[in-house]
């Protein structure tokens, strides 16, 4: 099969072997499109040792599973990227996707989707409504992580809100959390990507004109920079929160004085709840259309790469059908 595989280089192939179902409970899927995610980006610059078929954001179809699951053959889905034991401590106390024991799709342990067909646990499937096109559904995983701030945090709608970072998580958790009814601010560089936040109803900024004052009740950092912690302690309250959304390879010092000082309650958020987010997609009441930048065949990974690093590309999208 086709894929794209990242082993110190990234590369693209027509002769990987096909993924097999090593286990019952597990589906082999088709995959139609994937995103490229900034996570992605960071794993070719060296985060998390990854080496293997790239990706964890998709949509695809059944085409094969055990007899107990067969009634899932041919439907179109997406899927939860954790693949967990299920009798750990983690598992059975309602924290999965914290298994020591898992592996992550396209990121830590199992091969991923920047491929024609993956595996996954039938668990991990969520089966797509039909007006929800394939080009938005490959967005459900990055919008269901936008959605686990509010499994994290109560926003509260007299709340002052800001979101550090004007590229996909942070455009997609603006929305998510535009729908608490809060007052939300989304802070960048880029003028067509905070365009995009204001046709949706939300403030912006430009991050250099952020106030000084420390007003902000929560900030949600997604700059994707090792920065991002420091901007966000320079924008929070004293006993506000900030939740960190940023993943990245590289480091910076932080000035943790000024957390224990003003109080600061920090969060770590990752992974998200499908189930809103593919009913935010199918009752439109978020529009990921506008963050889509390309479309490329899988031949052209190298280009697509290329294309979603650049500070104003926002999703970069391959097509593997």
């Amino acid at each position: 099969m086709k894929a794209i595989v990242f082993d110190n280089t990234l590369s693209y192939t027509k002769d990987r072997a096909l993924p097999e179902l090593n286990k019952a409970g597990e589906a082999l899927i088709r995959v139609k499109v994937a995103g490229i995610c900034n996570t992605d980006l960071e794993i070719i610059k060296g985060y998390m040792g990854f080496k293997g078929i790239l990706g964890h954001e998709f949509v695809g179809i059944v085409e094969k599973a055990d007899e107990r699951n067969r009634s899932l053959i041919g439907k179109r889905v997406v899927g939860e990227i954790n693949c967990v034991c299920g009798i750990c401590d983690y598992c059975t106390g309602g924290l999965p996707r914290h298994c020591p024991q898992r592996t992550t799709l396209g990121i830590s342990g199992r091969d991923g989707a920047f491929a024609e067909y993956l595996t996954l646990p039938v668990e991990n499937l969520h089966e797509v409504p039909d007006n929800v096109p394939d080009e938005e559904a490959v967005c459900t995983e990055p919008l269901a992580a936008a959605f686990e701030i509010l499994e994290q945090v109560t926003i509260r709608p007299a709340d002052r809100v800001v979101v550090l970072g004007d590229g996909k998580l942070g455009l997609l958790s603006a929305f998510v959390l535009a729908l608490t009814g809060a007052e939300i601010t989304l802070a960048g560089n880029h003028e067509h990507k905070l365009a995009i936040a204001r046709e949706a109803g939300i403030s912006t900024l430009l991050a250099k004109d952020l106030p000084a004052d420390k007003k902000y009740d929560v900030v949600v950092e997604a700059t994707g920079t090792p920065a991002g912690l420091q901007n966000a302690l320079e924008c929070v309250r004293p006993r506000g929160t900030i939740v960190l959304k940023s993943t990245v390879a590289a480091s910076r010092e932080v000035d943790l004085n000024r957390i224990i000082v003003d109080e600061i309650t920090l969060i770590g958020s990752r992974c998200g709840p499908f189930e809103p987010a593919l009913r935010a997609l199918s009752e439109k009441t978020i529009n990921v259309r506008p963050l889509i930048s390309r479309i490329f065949a899988a031949s052209e990974a190298l280009e697509a790469f290329r294309v979603a690093a650049q500070k104003d590309s926002l999703k970069v999208l391959i097509d593997l059908r």
